[in-house]
């Protein structure tokens, strides 16, 4: 399908986009599932490829999609573009799986892009319902559901150790 993973309403305050050089000078945007071991699962998703949406104070402002560059890329961009000022959430839905293995330090590493399978229409329809529904916050009667996809909570600023450390040891 579609659709492999995606973060809703996550937080622009709550990344930390100029690190330093002590953090080797490049932002992350941290997803994690789950919160305990053995289950929990931290992934950056800074160089994922798909839709994003940028939310303001009305909703939502602006719809971007990654093709070449990553999300983290795009969305570092617009703070500093004529989007910025704008909007400070957003919602991002991507097309790269999340694969099992975990890198050196326990981390997901995104899958590489794929060429895209739409399968049977009906799910690929779904998906794209599920994607509008989603990423507008609407309270539809049927919640549909993303075929194959899975839901990431952002890991916010003051929580960025406390996770790295349960899966780093």
């Amino acid at each position: 399908m579609l659709i492999k993973s995606y973060g809703l309403f996550w937080r622009a305050s709550e990344i930390d986009w100029n690190p330093g050089k002590g953090s080797k000078g490049a932002f992350r945007l941290l997803g994690r599932r789950g919160a305990n071991s053995p289950g929990l699962q931290v992934c950056d998703f800074r160089y994922q490829q798909g839709i994003y949406i940028l939310y303001g104070n009305f909703g939502p402002y602006y719809v971007g999609l990654t093709r070449k560059q990553g999300l983290g890329k795009r969305l570092k961009d617009h703070l500093s573009d004529q989007h910025e000022g704008l909007w400070d959430r957003f919602s991002w839905f991507g097309f790269r799986a999340v694969l099992k293995g975990k890198d050196h330090c326990g981390m997901c590493k995104l899958r590489a892009m794929a060429e895209v399978s739409f399968g049977k229409s009906g799910k690929a329809i779904g998906d794209i319902e599920a994607l509008l529904i989603k990423s507008m916050g609407l309270s539809n009667v049927a919640d549909m559901k993303f075929a194959d996809a899975k839901e990431w909570v952002q890991v916010e600023n003051h929580e960025t150790k406390y996770y790295l450390n349960k899966i780093c040891r």
